[in-house]
């Protein structure tokens, strides 16, 4: 049976490892989205990784070691000694969430590392995250129970 499975990659080689998973024909997620970087003469939308240093496969438990032939790949993310599963609806939750671009919509207030916030809208509409940084334009949160950090542009509150 196929199941969703977490890799750890290389820092900055999430596309290349999805690209070459791709062409071992594994299917593979790497939720990407866009942002707007400044650098002192100009402005650019880049596509980057939503989660850094995770892809998501899907693959057999007897297939999972094919994983290791491709450049970037390190280990298997593990749960209680075992390797972690995430669940189909989880990859759907941030399919939708990266397609609508959702991950701009955060709103935040005085937000503090270790607060525990309930997200009262979008797509993840009730999951609990622990704050884990806050900085001038992105906050860091951790989703305990899909067992990942999701890092996101803060929205201007006016």
């Amino acid at each position: 049976m196929e199941q969703w499975y977490v890799l750890k990659v290389k820092q900055g080689y999430e596309k290349k490892v999805t690209e070459g998973l791709t062409k071992m024909n594994i299917q593979v997620y790497c939720p990407i989205v866009k942002e707007v970087r400044f650098w002192s003469d100009r402005k650019k939308t880049v596509e980057t990784p939503l989660i850094k240093s995770y892809v998501f496969i899907k693959s057999t438990e007897a297939n999972r070691s094919t994983a290791f032939s491709v450049h970037g790949v390190e280990r298997y993310l593990f749960w209680l000694g075992k390797p972690a599963i995430v669940r189909n609806e989880e990859i759907e939750v941030l399919k939708d969430w990266v397609s609508n671009d959702a991950v701009e919509d955060v709103v935040y207030a005085q937000l503090q590392p270790g607060d525990r916030a309930t997200i009262r809208r979008g797509l993840l509409k009730d999951q609990v995250a622990i704050v884990r940084h806050v900085g001038k334009t992105r906050v860091s949160l951790v989703l305990e129970d899909m067992g990942i950090v999701v890092n996101a542009r803060l929205k201007e509150v006016v």
